[in-house]
């Protein structure tokens, strides 16, 4: 084989395994070819996150897709910071991983985060990663398929559908996102199973619609985005994905006001941007 038919997800690699395997079992594998001018935003939220962020960093580089990643520093104060700049002094011409840095002076929360990082997204899909190794960057070419395939317009990574692999932790943690996925389910009229998921993925021009709409600067963007995609009439999918959920003690930051706003989100969003 030459260097180009081994690449994953290049169409030399796609037709390879088209004729050997067929049409249906590609599809069902999530085998398929990604075009070579597509580009993928791994826009990341960054606050506090020095013991994960260079192994997340190392995790979304290994991923086979052209794309650029986006860190939004919120006002860190662990030394997080002192690896941004390292990694800036060590930035290359690799078209594979495109780097863009950027920093909040104070901590504003993970909305303003992603605002600014959106806000400099260039690529034709954008895509949420969280910096604490909770999500697999692996998984990125699966969530990508639909709208790769022209089915979707944006897609949910659930922890809560389909058997991959999850970390066990706290019941009521769990049973929190669940009433608070109903309640949005009810007033978007989705039948979403994961409304609080880290992963969710946009058509470029889907965010850049939505972007000047956007408001909240905590964990409120979850139900925000969801209903304001709701309201479009767009075409969403759900993907299960595997979870490698943290504890408090490992640095896990949401706390019961933010499921208490995020209700606020829930009620407010549901009528106008």
């Amino acid at each position: 084989m030459n260097e180009s038919s081994e690449t994953p997800y290049s169409q030399p690699w796609y037709d390879t395994l088209l004729n050997q395997f067929g049409e249906g079992v590609c599809r069902q594998l999530g085998v398929y070819a990604i075009p070579e001018d597509f580009l993928l935003s791994v826009v990341i939220p960054i606050y506090n996150e020095r013991n994960t962020l260079m192994t997340l960093v190392d995790c979304v580089r290994a991923v086979p897709i052209r794309k650029e990643l986006i860190l939004v520093d919120d006002g860190s104060t662990d030394g997080t910071i002192e690896l941004l700049k390292s990694l800036e002094s060590q930035a290359s011409d690799d078209d594979s991983n495109r780097l863009q840095i950027k920093y909040h002076e104070v901590n504003r929360g993970k909305g303003a985060a992603l605002r600014t990082g959106f806000e400099s997204a260039t690529g034709n899909v954008i895509v949420v990663q969280d910096a604490d190794l909770e999500y697999d960057p692996s998984e990125f070419p699966r969530l990508l398929q639909p709208i790769l395939t022209g089915k979707a317009d944006v897609v949910y990574g659930s922890r809560f559908l389909g058997d991959y692999a999850h970390r066990v932790l706290y019941y009521w943690h769990y049973m929190g996102n669940q009433v608070l996925t109903t309640l949005s389910n009810c007033f978007t009229n989705l039948n979403l199973t994961d409304m609080e998921t880290c992963y969710k993925l946009f058509r470029r021009e889907v965010l850049q619609d939505i972007l000047p709409t956007l408001k909240q600067d905590r964990f409120g963007f979850e139900p925000e985005i969801t209903a304001k995609i709701a309201r479009r009439d767009l075409r969403i999918y759900e993907l299960s994905i595997s979870y490698n959920g943290r504890p408090y003690a490992e640095g896990k930051k949401i706390g019961w006001r933010d499921g208490v706003k995020a209700l606020w989100c829930i009620v407010r969003y549901a009528w106008k941007d």
